[in-house]
C-alpha cells in the first residue's frame, strides 16, 4: 500500500470541533432555529469543508438558510432509516409529501384536507389510501410530524394529532424555503439508476483514485457505524485501518471529541463521557440497561462454560440459549428494571433485546437457524447495580446500573 499523502493542517480550533460534531450528528442546521450553530459553521467553513471533503468525502452545503453535511454512508444500514417510521407505507407517503411540496411555492400555505386528496391521487401500487383507515391515517400523521421535526413543512395552525381520531380534521401548513433542499442531487436522473450500489457508486465520479475511494469507505464507516468489523469490510479497507492506525487517532482526536479504538477484528469510535449531543450507547432506553447486564453475564458464562469464540470474535449461541441466558439475567437483576420489563415475558424481553444489540452491531442473527451470534463490540461493555443499590427507591422511568 502506498504511502498518505500528507495533507496541510489548518487551524481546526474548539469552535470548529464543535461544528463539525454538530454537522455529524444533525440532519442540517436551520439558522432560523438554531443561529448560534448556524453561525459557527459559517465562521469556520473553510476548514469544516476541506477536511469532510478530504477524509470522509462528504460535501457541505453552506446556505442562506440552512447548513447540510451530505453524510453519504458507505453501506446502507437498517438503522439509517427515519426511526420514527414503522412500515413502508410511511415512506412512500412521505415521498408523496415531497413531490407534493415540490408543485408548491416557497411561503405558499395548503391545508392538510387538500394534501390528503392528492397524496391519494398520486400514491403508487395496488393497494390505495383510505383515510377511513386508521392505519392509513396514522402514517399520515407520523409522516407530517417528521416533516415538521426537520422543518420541511411548517404547521400555521391547528394539529396534526387529531387525524388520528377523526379523517376530517384540518391543519393549515406552510412550505418554507428548506423544503426544496431536503433531497441530495445526483449526476442523473434517479431512473437511470439500476440500484442502491449504483447510487452510492455515483457519489465518486469515474476515474476517482481507488486509494481515495478506500479513505472515504473507512472514514465514512467510523463515523456513521457503532462498530467497523474486519468480516465485514473489504481486507484492504480493514488494512488500511491498521496500517495509519495511529495517523487515524490523532486525525480523529484533533477534529472531534472522539477517541478512535482497534481490536483485532474491530475499529470503533468513543467518547470518553456522555454529552447529550450525540446518539450513545447506553442510551435512556430501559433494554438499553438489560443489554449492558447481558453483556457482564455473556462474559461470566462463556469463562465459567469454556464456550469457544468464532474466527472472527463472535460468540454463538442457539436461540434456547440466548432466551435461558435473557432469563437468568431476570432472575438476577429483574428487581431493578423497568415496568415495562418487570411485567414482560422472557420472550418478548428476549426479542427486544436482540432487535436492540442487532441495532448497535453487538449480536446478528442467523435468518435460517435463528441462531444468534453476539459479536465482539459486546463485550466493550458492561454493567452491574452499585453495592448499595435498593431497587424499592427508584422511582418509574429510573435505573440503577453503573455502565
Amino acid at each position: 500500500m502506498g504511502r498518505e499523502q500528507e495533507q496541510p493542517k489548518a487551524d481546526f480550533d474548539h469552535l470548529a470541533r464543535e461544528a463539525a460534531e454538530h454537522l455529524l450528528e444533525q440532519f442540517w442546521i436551520l439558522r432560523d432555529e438554531e443561529p448560534d450553530k448556524y453561525q459557527a459553521v459559517r465562521e469556520r467553513e473553510q476548514v469544516l469543508r476541506a477536511y469532510f471533503l478530504d477524509k470522509p468525502g462528504f460535501r457541505l452545503i453552506l446556505h442562506r438558510h440552512f447548513a447540510k453535511l451530505e453524510k453519504i454512508p458507505a453501506e446502507p444500514e437498517p438503522w439509517m432509516g427515519i426511526q420514527e417510521f414503522q412500515q413502508p407505507r410511511d415512506y412512500a407517503v412521505f415521498c408523496c409529501l415531497l413531490a407534493y411540496l415540490e408543485g408548491k411555492a416557497v411561503d405558499e400555505q395548503f391545508l392538510l384536507s387538500d394534501l390528503c386528496e392528492e397524496l391519494r391521487a398520486v400514491y403508487p401500487g395496488e393497494d390505495a389510501l383510505d383515510w377511513t383507515h386508521y392505519e392509513h391515517r396514522k402514517s399520515l400523521v407520523r409522516v407530517l410530524r417528521k416533516a415538521a421535526e426537520l422543518g420541511i413543512v411548517k404547521v400555521v395552525d391547528g394539529t396534526i394529532e387529531g387525524f388520528n381520531h377523526v379523517e376530517d380534521n384540518e391543519v393549515l401548513y406552510e412550505v418554507p424555503v428548506v423544503s426544496r433542499y431536503f433531497m441530495r442531487s445526483y449526476p442523473k436522473d434517479l431512473f437511470q439508476f439500476a440500484g442502491k450500489e449504483e447510487m452510492l457508486a455515483a457519489d465518486w465520479p469515474e476515474g476517482t483514485d481507488e486509494g481515495l475511494r478506500r479513505r472515504h469507505r473507512v472514514y465514512r464507516r467510523l463515523l456513521l457505524s457503532p462498530v467497523v468489523y474486519a468480516k465485514d469490510v473489504p481486507e484492504a479497507d480493514f488494512q488500511y485501518l491498521r496500517n495509519y492506525r495511529h495517523r487515524i487517532r490523532e486525525d480523529v482526536e484533533r477534529h472531534t471529541g472522539f477517541c478512535f479504538e482497534l481490536y483485532k477484528n474491530a475499529a470503533l469510535l468513543t467518547l470518553p463521557e456522555q454529552r447529550a449531543r450525540f446518539t450513545l450507547f447506553p442510551d435512556s432506553k430501559a433494554v438499553s440497561d438489560i443489554a449492558t447486564q447481558f453483556a457482564a453475564l455473556a462474559r461470566e458464562r462463556r469463562a465459567k462454560d469454556d464456550i469457544p469464540l468464532q474466527f472472527d470474535g463472535s460468540l454463538c449461541l442457539t436461540a434456547p440459549q440466548f432466551r435461558d441466558w435473557v432469563r437468568i439475567c431476570r432472575e438476577r437483576w429483574g428487581t431493578g428494571w423497568s415496568k415495562q420489563y418487570r411485567e414482560a415475558g422472557i420472550a418478548q424481553t428476549a426479542r427486544d433485546l436482540l432487535a436492540f444489540l442487532e441495532e448497535w452491531k453487538m449480536a446478528e442473527r442467523d435468518p435460517e437457524t435463528g441462531a444468534v451470534c453476539l459479536r465482539p463490540l459486546l463485550a466493550r461493555t458492561t454493567g452491574r447495580y452499585p453495592a448499595d443499590f435498593d431497587p424499592g427507591t427508584l422511582q418509574e422511568g429510573e435505573n440503577g446500573v453503573e455502565e
